[in-house]
Formats: structure tokens, sequence, C-alpha cells
């Protein structure tokens, strides 16, 4: 069918008109990126001071407030594993100007544990990069008798319940670790859940609370002064800084390896080319030998192979992986 002249040129308009705007449209997104950041970011914490998402973000902050000559503000939201901050950010400007440093408990593990949340894990975030991933490590305080991983087992099976593991919230990467790890050994821990890693291990130090599974980050430093004892790696491999602690596998529990990642996500809807410019800025920042150097003493895996393509199907994979993990430890949030 041979179109009408009139009507073809009207087609021939429109189409003009759709490829104007749309030209427009990239050329106003491209215009944002090379402003970006033009104000202050804020850094949305969904735990408090001290744990290792806290640590995370501190680290990489100072960086990007100096690469982009803007602060780029640390906002602790306490409270529900995260969720309530990552709920901040997803109903938040899709701008770039309010970000998430994320979790593995709030982005992946939460969809399993709670009937809602105020947030949509799979439609309301851009992933952005993964910023660290840090093993756990079973330790314990200095007054709990034991030395190994086959020590604490026969001494939970010999007291069950008594003795107290705390984690930085109800369905948090600690929780998890605990309750995997008494699924696998079949033993019993009185879970004490905190606001962060933070306030838990403030506890764990002061002797308030006994076993710890929590990551590397939050741990690490009171492991090297002794003022915790730490009696296996949650990893697959042992530790590069801690190379004479074997492994939870190595003590005799086979399987079992747990660790935490950390990522940057912004709203969903975020312009592509602010996205790019955020992961190029955080990369670039990981690559610092200082940032590189604390990194590393907190255990963490080198993470700047990480794009925000990369990133959202990790997170896609592990919120299919932990609902897995979650039905099978039995675990509910009520």
């Amino acid at each position: 069918m041979i179109m009408p002249r009139t009507a073809h040129t009207g087609a021939c308009l429109i189409f003009a008109t759709f490829a104007i705007f749309a030209m427009a449209a990239l050329a106003t997104s491209d215009t944002h990126a090379q402003q970006f950041p033009a104000k202050p970011i804020r850094l949305l914490v969904g735990f408090a001071p001290g744990g290792g998402t806290d640590i995370v973000a501190r680290i990489l902050a100072p960086k990007l407030t100096a690469a982009w000559n803007q602060q780029v503000v640390i906002d602790n939201r306490t409270g529900a594993t995260g969720t309530i901050a990552a709920g901040v950010v997803a109903r938040a400007n899709p701008d770039g100007y309010t970000l998430l440093m994320g979790h593995a408990s709030t982005n992946t593990i939460a969809p399993a544990l709670y009937a809602k949340l105020p947030f949509d894990p799979h439609k309301d975030f851009a992933p952005i990069t993964l910023a660290g991933s840090v093993p756990h490590l079973v330790s314990v305080h200095p007054s709990v008798p034991v030395r190994t991983i086959k020590e604490l087992i026969a001494l939970a099976k010999a007291n069950p319940g008594q003795w107290t593991t705390p984690s930085s919230g109800h369905g948090s990467m600690s929780h998890i670790a605990g309750e995997v790890f008494k699924h696998v050994t079949g033993t019993n821990f009185t879970h004490v859940p905190y606001k962060g890693a933070g306030l838990s291990v403030q506890d764990l130090i002061a002797g308030q609370v006994k076993v710890s599974f929590d990551t590397t980050a939050a741990v690490m430093p009171f492991v090297k002064s002794g003022k915790l004892r730490a009696l296996a790696a949650a990893a697959p491999k042992r530790l590069s800084s801690l190379p004479d602690l074997p492994t939870v596998i190595e003590a005799g529990v086979p399987g079992y390896a747990m660790s935490s990642w950390y990522g940057v996500f912004a709203p969903a809807g975020t312009p592509a080319a602010i996205v790019r410019t955020i992961h190029a800025e955080v990369n670039r920042a990981q690559d610092l030998p200082d940032v590189k150097s604390h990194m590393e003493q907190l255990g963490s895996d080198d993470t700047r192979t990480s794009t925000p393509e990369i990133f959202a199907a990790m997170v896609k994979a592990d919120i299919v992986r932990f609902a897995a993990v979650v039905k099978a430890a039995g675990i509910r949030i009520e």
C-alpha cells in the first residue's frame, strides 16, 4: 500500500519530533551528568555507627567528597535490619543526591523474611557498584572457655540455649550466619538482636553477650587487640589477614561459609549517565592505596571489577539464594 503524500509527510514529522525529543532527553541527561554533583550528597546507612556497613561508608565518603568537591554526608537511619534507610532511598528523587550503602541483609535477605517491606527490592533501586565483600568470623568473648570450633559445639550442646549470640538485627547477615551454624551443627544459642553491629560488638567486648558470627569488618580490630578470640573464619579459604586461623570447614563443619557484601544503590530511574559517574568515582576511590589497605585489613575481597550490570545480577541471584537459605534454616521474623 502506497501512503498518501500528506500522511507520509505527517508520519515523517511525527518521527522527526520524537527523534528531537529523544536527542534532547539524552543531551539533558549528559548535561546533568557533567554537572553532577552540584550540591551535597546524602549516603544513607541502615545501621548504627561502628558496624561494617557504616565503616565501609566512612572509608569511601571522604574520598568522594574530595573528588567531587561536594560533601558526602553519612546519614545513619537505623532499624528493621536496614530496611528503614532503604525505604527512604527508594522513595527519594532519582537524581543521584540520595544514595544507599546497601547490605546483603537489607537488599537480598529481607525479602525472604518480611511479608511487607517499604520498598520493592527488584524495582525500586538502581544498583551502582559493589563496595566490599567480607567473610564472617566465629569469635567469642575471652571468658568463654573454648579455643576451637569443636570445643564451642561441645559447650553449646552441653548447655543448650545458655550461650548468647548477638546480631545487628533480626534477619541481618550476622543473625543468618548464627542460625545456619546452629542448623548445621545441631547446637542452640540464644539470639540477641541489636540495631547495628557497632552496638552488638560493644556488648560482646563487655561480655554481656558471648559468641559472635559477625563480619571481619565488625570484629577484626578487637580480635587483633585481644579483646575477642577468633575461633575460625567462615570463608572458603584462610584469610591473608589471619593466616594461622583455620576456616570453619577445616575445623570440621563441611560447607559452612558466610560472607557479607556492601554496595552503593541509587533510586530506580536515576539517569544512567549519573549512575556511571558515581560508579567510576567509587571505583577510583577503591583503587587508592590507603582505601585498599583499609579494606584488606577488614578482610574485604577485591571488588574493582564490579559494574552496575554485574552488581545488579549478583543482587538478583542472592535474593533467590538467600530465600532458599532462610527456608532451609527455618528462620522466621515475627
